[in-house]
């Protein structure tokens, strides 16, 4: 599979899936999935197992950190390169500027029609009528 070779060196202890699932509190299941994606790109053993290393934790804390700002993985499989450290700071990369006002955009786009949404809900809401006595029974 493409992506998948051996970094140059490793950082620091290496480590298998379940030691980074307790490390940073992300299922195993979910790492495995953040692989497909290409987000993460663990090295394996002779035996096919995952290693990981320090670097793969701050990943991550990047991956984790940019999914609750609602980038998908898509978006974030562009933008990673761009990020260092856990929280995480993203430097200038082409068309990151881009991607990212884009997807602000498109967020701006789901709040205008949540909005609009909301306001006709409650307009319904305020207009309801609850059923006469005659109509009850």
């Amino acid at each position: 599979m493409p992506g998948n070779t051996l970094p140059a060196a490793r950082v620091g202890p290496i480590m298998r899936i379940g030691e980074l699932a307790r490390l940073t509190g992300v299922s195993a299941r979910l790492l495995r999935y953040y692989e497909e994606q290409g987000l993460l790109r663990p090295a394996r053993t002779t035996a096919g197992y995952r290693e990981y290393d320090e670097e793969d934790t701050v990943r991550v804390w990047q991956i984790r950190s940019l999914l609750a700002a609602g980038l998908p993985t898509r978006v974030i499989a562009e933008i990673l390169p761009c990020a260092t450290g856990p929280t995480p700071a993203l430097t200038a990369c082409p068309d990151l500027l881009a991607t990212l006002r884009g997807e602000l955009a498109d967020l701006d786009a789901r709040i205008d029609d949540l909005t609009r949404s909301r306001l006709a809900l409650s307009h319904y809401l305020a207009t309801a009528h609850a059923p006469s006595a005659e109509q009850a029974a």
